[in-house]
C-alpha cells in the first residue's frame, strides 16, 4: 500500500473504502501476529518500519520508512517505528456460537471505552460485541490501541439497530439504575446485555419494545453513574463467576 493511502486510514471513510486499518506499536503488532496463527484472515498484512525495526522477524512484506515519514503515518506523539496495515475483517456472522453471549453498546462514543470493553471481552472469551448506529468506529486507531489486541479476537458487528435484537435474542437484559442486582441468579439467564450511551443511556421506548429485563450494579450511590467500560467489565466478570 502506498504511503499516501496509509495516511488516509486515520479516517473512517478511507478505512472502509480501502478495506484496511492501522495497527501501531510493538505490542499490537505482536498481538496481530499471534492472532494470525489462529485466524487465517489476519495473515495478510504489511509492515512499515523505521531502521529501529528493520530486522523485525515477520513473514509479512515490510517497507522501510524514515522517522519523519513514520510520524506522518501515525497519530501518536512519539511513534515506536513499527506499524502494520491489516485488512478489515469480513462482517461477523449473525449466527452466534452455541455458548456465546452478546454485549450491545448503544451509541458508544469514547474510543477508550470501546477499546477497553473489547479488551475485556477478549480476556473472558465467549462474547460478541454489537454496536448501534452512531457508535465510534471499532477500527479507529484509538480504539485499536485501547483494545490492546482484543479487537483481533472478538466478533464485532456494527450499525445494529435495537429493533433487530428481539429477532435474534429471546432473552435481553439491560444495565440500568434501579433494576435487579446483577448478583441475582437471573442475570446469568440472558442472551444479550444492553449498555447505554455514556451520557444518555438507552432510549426507554427501545427497552420497552425489547421487553428487556433491567439489572443494576449495586453501589453506595455517592456518584451518579459508573463509567461505561467499568460497568461492562463488572457485568462480564459476574457472568463468568459461576
Amino acid at each position: 500500500m502506498k504511503l499516501g493511502d496509509v495516511r488516509k486510514l486515520h479516517q473512517k471513510k478511507y478505512r472502509q473504502a480501502l478495506g484496511h486499518f492501522l495497527v501501531e506499536g510493538e505490542h499490537l503488532v505482536l498481538e496481530l501476529e499471534k492472532a494470525a496463527g489462529a485466524n487465517a484472515h489476519w495473515q495478510q498484512a504489511e509492515l512499515f518500519v523505521t531502521s529501529t525495526y528493520e530486522n523485525w522477524p515477520s513473514p509479512w512484506p515490510r517497507h522501510l520508512v524514515t522517522e519523519r515519514q513514520m510520524a506522518q503515518l501515525t497519530d501518536t506523539k512519539t511513534p515506536q517505528g513499527l506499524l502494520a496495515v491489516a485488512r478489515l475483517p469480513p462482517l461477523a456472522s449473525n449466527a452466534p456460537a452455541e455458548v456465546e453471549k452478546a454485549v450491545y453498546l448503544h451509541e458508544v462514543q469514547d474510543p477508550g471505552n470501546l477499546g477497553t470493553i473489547l479488551r475485556t471481552l477478549a480476556w473472558f472469551g465467549g462474547f460478541r460485541c454489537l454496536l448501534s448506529p452512531g457508535s465510534v468506529d471499532p477500527y479507529n486507531p484509538k480504539v485499536v490501541r485501547a483494545s490492546m489486541g482484543g479487537i483481533f479476537h472478538v466478533p464485532v458487528e456494527f450499525e445494529i439497530s435495537p429493533e433487530t435484537l428481539a429477532r435474534r435474542y429471546p432473552r435481553v437484559a439491560s444495565l440500568d439504575i434501579g433494576g435487579e442486582a446483577i448478583t441475582s441468579p437471573g442475570f446469568m439467564a440472558h442472551d444479550c446485555y444492553l449498555f447505554g450511551n455514556e451520557a444518555r443511556g438507552i432510549p426507554g421506548e427501545a427497552l420497552a419494545r425489547l421487553n428487556a429485563h433491567r439489572f443494576t450494579i449495586p453501589g453506595a450511590a455517592t456518584v451518579e453513574s459508573l463509567n461505561l467500560a467499568s460497568a461492562v467489565n463488572m457485568a462480564v466478570y459476574e457472568l463468568n463467576r459461576a
